[in-house]
């Protein structure tokens, strides 16, 4: 226990982690693009990233589902099997060991695809047929294994590609990718924990930062001013923490 809360990181670290939960649980996200950007530009190790960000991810995510309940709205038989398919596959993600310069250019890649995400305007198309279930299984195995190999959740990717084909309405797409996160981060985290990887010090205090963001972030959901400001500012940060991994893998 006391490992877990060994005070590892600086504090400008814990206050950019508090922020980017206060952000992202403000627009309905469990956030973890948000807190691997902050460490990667606090330049943390890869082996301490995925880790944290994955716990922080459930942590956050469980709380936003308690707070705001959206699984009320959840379509079952569009949910279940996407989560059939990448839970199992988060596992496998979270148990393999990845080379710095890979992960690093891997989480790089999807921090950028995550940045333009967030400056897209969110088009909800007629809601059709749901996919057919090897569809669903299949986008949910890689969707999966990419979020236990790298901690983030998948929700960042998921939701445009609901929206997109019709699968779901735009409600029903935030209880859909609220649970899709949070199964797969467990999983992930599970796959983590049965490997031989060693758990990171100081872990603790980047949980304790990111419960108090999402605390305080919940409450502002309602009363925020602009979604879109926030996300473009997101964007921003995503953007060049983005830059500086791929920097730090090539240099």
């Amino acid at each position: 226990m006391a490992d877990f809360l060994l005070l590892a990181y600086d504090y400008w670290l814990l206050a950019a982690i508090l922020v980017m939960a206060i952000l992202y649980s403000s627009v309905g996200h469990g956030g973890a693009s948000g807190y691997l950007a902050a460490m990667a530009l606090w330049g943390l190790a890869p082996e301490t990233m995925r880790p944290a960000a994955l716990l922080m991810n459930i942590v956050v995510t469980c709380w936003l589902l308690y707070r705001f309940k959206p699984y009320q709205l959840l379509p079952h038989k569009l949910f279940w099997p996407l989560v059939l398919g990448s839970a199992p596959m988060a596992f496998i993600g979270g148990m393999i060991s990845v080379d710095a310069t890979v992960y690093r250019l891997l989480v790089g890649g999807l921090l950028l695809f995550a940045a333009l995400r967030m400056l897209m305007v969110n088009r909800e198309a007629a809601v059709i047929e749901q996919p057919q279930l090897g569809i669903a299984l299949l986008l949910g195995a890689v969707l999966g294994f990419a979020s236990g190999l790298t901690g983030i959740g998948g929700g960042v990717f998921l939701s445009p590609i609901l929206l997109i084909f019709g699968w779901c309405s735009m409600r029903q797409s935030t209880a859909v990718a609220a649970g899709f996160i949070l199964l797969n981060s467990i999983g992930g985290l599970a796959g983590y924990l049965v490997s031989d990887q060693a758990w990171p010090l100081g872990t603790g205090w980047l949980l304790l930062a990111a419960f108090i963001g999402c605390l305080a972030g919940a409450e502002l959901a309602s009363h925020r001013a602009s979604s879109m400001t926030l996300q473009k500012l997101l964007a921003l940060v995503l953007a060049i923490a983005s830059l500086k991994m791929v920097y730090t893998a090539l240099i």
